[in-house]
């Protein structure tokens, strides 16, 4: 197999979040293994992950002495989707878990209490066990195929965001105003706790604080990679284009709870990207303006090149369409909120981890990195 020296390399992957939505992610990679050749290693020896993208980020790592394979098998997971692998939804098991959540909200302080939440993911973590090999993770860093992954999170204790990192002995920890870096060897626990949406999926413990969805308190989502010493940023967003736009526009009612629920968990995965790509595009350009003998001596800035593609369709328009393929249980959930077949919201598009639906996030992801084949392999150098 032909290895990266990653010394040599400060290629960096950013995946951010998004639940059901990160299989566009899939179909993006699909389209740049094809660029390259095959039994090559990956060409982003780091790796960042956020919420669903730190699952993906994850099975990248696992296999990158060999990125056809990990996009291959990552790619077979999530065509093979359905909600049950990912969190509880047949009658039963949806009640019961409310049901248990109202009883323990009435427990004494003194009691070993659980992480609440709507949903119960505990069959993600099952699915995580089976299809990540987290031991394959270091063996890559050891023999050079791997430089780093980190792993984000939200400290509910102290409101820090914080990534998990594994790497070469070289990367050191790092410390930010609300956000840091800590070095850990990244276990199941860490994606459950990146993944875990806010009020949808519980909260889970790491160490003595409890940790929910990465994109939180992720004021500065290009942080890990740049602290992991990478110098370019390829990241695949799941910001999309909003196709319904005029018909919101001449909408004279106001929005619906779930409407509003929609736009707060776009503004949690999407929002804070922008704003710091145009950060780093400013230290960019007031790098240009310092002479090269003195740039070094800018403690703490570096130039960082960027490549962000983003969905050129509307997930919610998509996922509207097996709006029926979820369960039963699920969508009399979702219904005390308002949410049906003809509503305009984001929610669904999170949540529909179905086949059929991925299916399709995958296919546009490979076709939107298609058609920018000649600028991705510019970028990637491939």
């Amino acid at each position: 197999m032909a290895k990266i020296n990653y010394r040599g390399s400060k290629s960096a992957l950013v995946l951010t979040g998004g639940g059901a939505r990160a299989a566009y992610q899939v179909g993006v990679l699909k389209a740049i293994a094809q660029f390259m050749p095959r039994n090559h290693g990956i060409p982003f020896p780091i790796i960042c992950g956020t919420s669903a993208g730190s699952i993906n980020a994850s099975a990248l790592a696992c296999y990158a002495s060999c990125f056809h394979l990990g996009v291959k098998k990552l790619e077979w997971v999530w065509k093979n989707l359905t909600t049950d692998k990912i969190y509880s939804s047949d009658a039963g098991h949806v009640f019961g878990h409310l049901s248990q959540g109202i009883l323990s909200s009435f427990q004494a302080d003194y009691a070993n209490k659980s992480a609440h939440s709507i949903l119960n993911n505990e069959p993600l973590r099952e699915l995580l066990t089976e299809v990540v090999d987290f031991k394959r993770i270091d063996k890559n860093i050891l023999k050079g195929y791997l430089s780093s992954l980190s792993i984000t999170a939200s400290s509910y204790t102290t409101s820090d965001s914080v990534s998990f990192y594994q790497s070469h002995k070289n990367i050191h920890p790092w410390y930010r105003a609300k956000r840091r870096g800590t070095k850990t060897q990244i276990t199941c626990d860490h994606l459950l706790a990146s993944s875990a949406i806010p009020l949808l999926f519980p909260s889970v413990k790491i160490g003595h604080q409890h940790f929910g969805d990465g994109s939180i308190h992720q004021l500065s989502p290009l942080s890990p990679a740049i602290h992991l010493g990478a110098e370019r940023i390829f990241i695949i967003g799941v910001e999309q284009p909003k196709e319904t736009k005029h018909k919101l526009e001449n909408n004279p009612h106001p929005p619906s709870i779930a409407t509003i629920a929609g736009h707060m968990l776009d503004s949690v995965f999407a929002d804070t990207l922008h704003s710091d790509l145009e950060r780093m595009q400013r230290v960019n350009n007031t790098l240009k303006l310092i002479d090269k003998t003195q740039q070094h001596s800018q403690e703490g800035l570096k130039n960082v090149d960027n490549f962000l593609i983003n969905p050129s369709h509307d997930f919610n328009a998509i996922a509207l369409k097996y709006y029926h393929e979820i369960p039963v249980s699920i969508r009399l959930l979702l219904n005390t909120i308002g949410i049906s077949d003809e509503s305009d919201t984001s929610i669904l598009s999170y949540l529909l981890f179905d086949k059929h639906f991925c299916q399709d996030l995958i296919t546009l992801g490979f076709n939107d990195a298609l058609v920018q084949e000649r600028d991705i392999r510019a970028f990637l150098s491939i």
